[in-house]
């Protein structure tokens, strides 16, 4: 999955075997981002944030981006 599909800024790709990993693969590169102030990243992170105040619309997105990263294929 890339930086983009997991509600970044940009097409970084990470590469794991489960979800959980890239979603801490993605985490760390946010925090680079963050630290490095870039503005695309720091926009995408705000949008997350306030997806964050709604429990129940985060874990709904959260869930779909598992689901999204089980239905990709193997390589």
């Amino acid at each position: 999955m890339n930086c983009k599909q997991l509600g970044g800024a940009c097409d970084e790709e990470f590469h794991a075997n489960s979800f959980e990993e890239i979603a801490e693969m993605s985490k760390q590169h946010g925090m680079k981002m963050f630290q490095q102030n870039d503005p695309a990243h720091l926009s995408a992170m705000n949008k997350m944030q306030k997806l964050m105040q709604k429990p129940e619309a985060m874990s709904q997105w959260f869930e779909s981006k598992r689901k999204e990263f089980e239905e990709l294929p193997e390589d």
